[in-house]
């Protein structure tokens, strides 16, 4: 009875190693390293696609215009601030006109005063002129001398003199008055343009040098993004283009635009072309200057060919290609790529033909000897 019960507790527990053995390879079948693969499978189409290209960019004015007196002085008042809409000539603001008030009513009493003069000088221009003539004529009736003609010719001609000298007088006069009445009108700071003030560089009592910026004015029409796109990806890329701006205070809500331009000059460290994109219509409300920008531009449609979602390339030791299956097995199938659009979409231009069934996501990494399970999605993937 002993024996046989020592047997009985051998066989009963070769029975349970066995079980947990069979657990084990069930368990390492379904679930561990040697299971299958869950995979989602996709075909190859055929499509024309409109390839796009993905930038960064930045709002900035297309016109700025940055106010500012001519002279140095001292800011007397300012009636705008930031953010403040404006029209073409309005007042901005004034700058201390310290003594130019007084300059302007001492050069025109000095007009004046030259003023007089000239009028004098006219009145003794005629006269003298008169008396030339009537001496003139008292020498044809012999009635004077030609000594007495000539010094009345003189005198006529001493007259003019003065009269061009008081002409002269007067004009100059007249354009110092101009200059200081410029200079003065110069300290009034008055909008060139309709726009919004988007700076505001200095308050009064502050003392500010010729040029120094004291307001900057912004067309808010002219708000454009400065746009950054790949070098590598960028062929195609030209004035006309439309594209799509997706802005930061704008999430979700992409608004239209176009290519202003393409700077000559591309940035030589980041690898970067730059161009200009400009809204269809102005964004409202408006965005900060400098808020960044997703900018997507649609080149031109490419002829219908061989297109793969963009999941479906990888790039392993053989190079760029897609996992192909082919009667239930995996094959790595090296391709060329082309355009790619802004959908997820890759042209093929070898490798692949329209048809062929290709793995677009799978739940681990793949060899040519992992077995597969197709599944209609991969949980995290994108539907």
């Amino acid at each position: 009875m002993k024996i046989f019960g020592l047997k009985g507790r051998a066989l009963v527990l070769v029975g349970m190693v066995v079980a947990l053995l069979a657990v084990f390879v069930f368990v390492a079948v379904r679930s561990g390293p040697l299971a299958p693969v869950a995979v989602t499978l996709g075909t190859v189409e055929e499509r024309a696609i409109s390839p796009g290209l993905f930038g960064l960019g930045t709002v900035e004015p297309r016109f700025t215009y940055r106010i500012g007196p001519t002279t140095a002085g001292r800011v007397n008042r300012l009636l705008v601030d930031v953010g403040d809409r404006i029209t073409a000539g309005q007042l901005l603001g004034e700058m201390d006109p310290v003594d130019l008030d007084e300059r302007v009513r001492s050069q025109e009493a000095i007009l004046n005063r030259s003023r007089a003069a000239l009028d004098e000088a006219r009145t003794r221009e005629r006269f003298a002129d008169a008396e030339a003539q009537r001496y003139v004529q008292l020498l044809a009736a012999r009635s004077t001398s030609e000594e007495a003609v000539a010094v009345r010719k003189e005198a006529a001609q001493r007259a003019a003199a003065t009269l061009a000298g008081a002409e002269a007088e007067v004009e100059r006069t007249r354009a110092d008055r101009n200059a200081i009445a410029t200079q003065r009108k110069n300290l009034r700071l008055i909008a060139p343009v309709d726009g919004m003030i988007s700076s505001r560089d200095a308050e009064p009592g502050t003392t500010v040098v010729a040029g120094q910026m004291v307001l900057e004015i912004v067309d808010p029409k002219s708000l454009w993004l400065n746009a950054r796109f790949d070098q590598g990806t960028a062929a195609g890329l030209k004035s006309g283009l439309p594209a799509t701006v997706v802005l930061r205070s704008h999430q979700g809500a992409g608004m239209a635009a176009r290519v202003e331009r393409v700077e000559p000059r591309a940035d030589p460290i980041t690898e970067e072309i730059l161009a200009k994109i400009s809204f269809t219509a102005a964004p409202d409300p408006l965005p900060p200057i400098g808020e960044l920008g997703e900018v997507n531009v649609m080149l031109s449609a490419q002829r219908p060919g061989p297109v793969v979602p963009n999941a479906a390339i990888h790039r392993t030791a053989e190079g760029l290609g897609v996992w192909q299956v082919v009667n239930g097995d995996l094959r790595f199938t090296a391709v060329t790529l082309g355009a790619s659009d802004t959908e997820g979409f890759v042209q093929v231009t070898s490798g692949l033909s329209t048809g062929d069934r290709i793995v677009v996501y799978s739940a681990g990494l793949l060899s040519a000897r992992s077995r597969i399970t197709v599944v209609d999605r991969i949980p995290g993937s994108t539907p």
